[in-house]
Parts: structure tokens; sequence; C-alpha cells
């Protein structure tokens, strides 16, 4: 799906270079796979992005994606936190890749849903439902958490749900975003780097928040090897 690529493209942190091929993308939004007021809605997005400055499109992001946890492109953030879970779902995904082809730099992160999504771009279609699927709640929650703070990122979460069940309904999600705390103030980001000076390793998974055990599709388990 063509789409799941420019989603993760104008998700993801915009460089300089992205503004060499603004035309190119803003036609890109006219995409048969989606309805025509989200095509409209998309296209608007990107001329608004690129509208913007680089530098100043930059904060903007960084402002959002950057800042705390709660609205973080990793994945994994979301599902496992900082448990020991963690390390072994990235292997595994990792190995995923590595086995339809796709190869990471070196300080790229295979949770990080522009790369997730580059990725099922170019798989069967069967396999990026199970995939969507099974992010739907992050991808709902990241809506939801988008539309309180007013940004028009929120579009793109909100367009990635209805790929995955067809439809969009954030009602409950906003009711339960309400009324967090935000981690992305000053004194939040204070606090957590208070917390993370005296943590000297990681902390072991509470017994309530056990890993999903079942994987999306194509995803395989690597087991660790156990040494003689």
């Amino acid at each position: 799906m063509k789409i799941l690529k420019l989603l993760g493209v104008l998700l993801d942190y915009p460089r300089d270079t992205l503004w060499q091929h603004a035309d190119e993308l803003i036609d890109a939004c006219q995409d048969e796979s989606l309805p025509k007021h989200r095509q409209q809605q998309l296209a608007e997005f990107a001329r608004s992005l690129f509208a913007f400055d680089p530098l100043d499109a930059q904060e903007r992001w960084l402002g959002l994606f950057d800042r705390g946890r709660s609205m973080s492109l990793l994945l994994f953030e979301h599902i496992h936190g900082e448990s020991r879970d963690r390390g072994q779902a990235m292997v595994d995904l990792v190995e995923t890749y590595r086995k339809h082809g796709l190869e990471l730099a070196e300080k790229e992160l295979p949770d990080y849903l522009p790369l997730v999504l580059e990725y099922l771009a170019y798989r069967p279609t069967e396999e990026v439902a199970d995939w969507l699927k099974h992010i739907q709640h992050i991808l709902e929650l990241l809506a939801a958490r988008a539309l309180e703070r007013e940004s028009p990122y929120a579009l793109l979460f909100e367009i990635l749900t209805e790929l995955a069940q067809g439809h969009v309904d954030l009602s409950l999600m906003r009711r339960r975003v309400a009324g967090e705390v935000r981690d992305d103030t000053a004194e939040a980001m204070d606090k957590v780097w208070e917390e993370e000076a005296v943590r000297f390793g990681v902390e072991a998974p509470a017994e309530d928040c056990a890993a999903p055990t079942r994987l999306p599709s194509g995803v395989q388990r690597v087991e660790p090897k156990v040494m003689p």
C-alpha cells in the first residue's frame, strides 16, 4: 500500500531535503485508497507542512514527538515500556525485516512507526491488515493525544486508524487522555531526568504487564541462545 509509505514520510522528522519533493508528495496525497475527503485533508496537511520553514517544521515536530514518552513514535515504548520484553521484541522485529530483505542503518530503531510503515508498504494486504490491527490501540491513543494538543499530525493517526479498522471513533480514547497529566512540560521533563539519573539497570516488568502473546503476521519469535 503506497499510502503507508507516504504517511510514514509525512510522520517522519522533516529533514531539509523533504522540501525538494514537496510537489511530488502533495500530488501523492490523491491516493485512491483513501476517501476523497481524506485525500483533500492529507493534501492540505502536506501543503501546510511545506509552508513552514524547515527549521520551524522541525521544531514543531520535536515539540510533539520528542518531549516526553506519551507521543513517542517508538511502538514498543507503548507496548513494553522499559520491561525486558522490549529488547527481545526488537530482536524479533529486526530478524523479520532481514527475512524480507530490509536491512536497517546502524542507528535505526526497528519499532519506529515511519520505518514500520515503510516496511508494510511492500507487504501483502493480509499482512498489512494484521499489523495495523495489532497496533490499532496505539494509533488511536496517539490520535487522541495529538487532538488533545491541537496538533495537525492527528490527521495522520486518524487515517492510519481508519486503514486498520475501516472507521475511526476516538470518543472513548479522547475521554481517557483528557485526564492524563502532560509529560511534555518543563516540570515533567525535569522529573524524568531526575529519575533516570539514579536508575542503574532495567527494571523488571510488573506481574500484570506481560507482553502480548500474539505477534503480527510475519514476525517470528527468536529464541535466545543458551550458552553451553
